[in-house]
């Protein structure tokens, strides 16, 4: 197949088609959509991001950003939606990279679902973009197809734009030190605590947080609670996430001043 054609999006019925793809997406109505057409116009007019991915001339996946803090260092990628895979998230986030560097800025942030595990495979191990900060119900109850009325827990996650293009290889598994010990894991489906006094420590996630969401809403709620004690309490101590391990466990290094 062959790569979609990525380009900005200018015109008001382009932001219209791309507000109805997010809400199909979300599985939001129409009149709600996660980003109106009206504040991509807006944004767009201002000179932020604004670009939609297509295929055979059908939009297929679009993303929306705008200048964030530090001032002229920083784009904030506040949301990318594509429908279906076909490598059409990963040509936008491209596209969006080299957007960034052409206006001279060093690095890109979003927020994403810490719970939901193809995310984090994506954003740390295809794009090698890494957690800075644990945000609690971010956006309050989002009641959509994807959030199903649970807390928006986030993490700010930030993509370094100095670093070399090339992202690193999605077949490499992080090495897991012997000592390493589990902070959270997955234990026939409910999260289970451990002690999280290792200098490298894993946290688990439940293996599709979004059907638990549907069928089992308080094994969900059980799944966020502990993430957010665990993955949330080690970043605010200052650990660091370095890689996600088997596409299911996040790696944090608890003394990220003592690494080599």
């Amino acid at each position: 197949m062959n790569a979609p054609e990525i380009r900005e999006l200018h015109a008001m019925e382009e932001f219209a088609t791309a507000s109805r793809l997010y809400a199909g997406i979300w599985g939001t109505d129409t009149a709600g959509p996660p980003v109106s057409a009206g504040v991509m116009r807006a944004l767009s007019h201002a000179g932020n991001y604004v670009a939609g991915a297509y295929e055979d001339g059908r939009l297929v996946g679009a993303s929306v950003a705008f200048f964030g803090d530090p001032p002229a260092t920083t784009l904030h990628s506040h949301i990318t939606g594509a429908s279906g895979g076909r490598g059409i998230g990963l040509a936008l986030k491209l596209h969006q990279r080299q957007w960034a560097l052409a206006r001279g800025l060093q690095r890109i942030t979003w927020t994403y679902d810490p719970l939901i595990r193809r995310n984090a495979y994506f954003n740390l191990v295809k794009l090698g973009a890494r957690p800075e900060e644990y945000l609690t119900s971010f956006y309050g109850a989002m009641d959509d197809a994807i959030n199903g009325g649970d807390e928006s827990d986030r993490v700010l996650i930030a993509w370094d734009l100095t670093a070399p293009a090339e992202a690193p290889d999605p077949g490499t598994t992080p090495a897991v030190p012997a000592d390493a010990a589990y902070a959270l894991r997955n234990r026939g489906g409910r999260p289970e605590t451990g002690p999280a006094d290792a200098d490298t420590v894993l946290v688990d996630l439940p293996d599709d947080i979004e059907a638990l969401r549907r069928q089992d809403p308080g094994a969900a709620r059980a799944w966020r609670l502990a993430v957010r004690h665990t993955l949330g309490g080690l970043l605010a101590e200052g650990a660091r996430v370095t890689g996600f391990h088997d596409r299911r466990s996040y790696l944090v290094d608890r003394n990220p001043t003592t690494a080599a």
